[in-house]
């Protein structure tokens, strides 16, 4: 009898441990889950050939610089660097990708090797200028939702 009445209030303790050892595994009861990096990004750096050939500030929301490309041709591949405050390059988990948005495709195209990559070579289609919009998503690629959006940046066809 003494063994049923102890074990008893064990498993009970066994229990109650347990279920806040595992929920504490998971997203808290505010909402928030884990820190996913996403959070420290507050600017975009694009980079040609090593050198950052234009960049937004997202506490600012300008651009500084500007995309140019040549009809019939297409740029080198330009990486995308989401950034923080200090203006160093943030660590992305792995379920974040790149979408970039071209206002109108008749004049430029952005090129991804790989759908979701953080890069891509700029087409000039036809001369003129149109605007490109660069967006950090979260999710599964093609279907997920931005976590950061850039204004703008203007993009010159010659």
């Amino acid at each position: 009898m003494f063994f049923q009445r102890s074990w008893g209030r064990h498993a009970t303790a066994f229990a109650l441990v347990s279920t806040l050892v595992l929920g504490a595994c998971g997203d808290d009861s505010t909402g928030a889950d884990d820190h996913d990096h996403a959070d420290d990004v507050e600017g975009v750096q694009l980079v040609l050939n090593g050198q950052v050939i234009a960049s937004f500030d997202g506490d600012t929301q300008r651009w500084t610089g500007e995309l140019e490309v040549d009809v019939g041709t297409e740029t080198a591949h330009i990486d995308v660097r989401f950034t923080d405050h200090d203006g160093n390059a943030v660590t992305l988990d792995a379920d974040f990708y790149l979408d970039v948005s071209v206002e109108d495709p008749t004049i430029a195209e952005f090129e991804q090797d790989t759908p979701g990559e953080f890069g891509g070579h700029l087409h000039g289609v036809a001369v003129g200028e149109t605007d490109v919009v660069f967006s950090l998503m979260h999710g599964a690629v093609g279907s997920g939702h931005a976590d950061f959006v850039t204004t703008a940046v203007h993009a010159h066809v010659n």
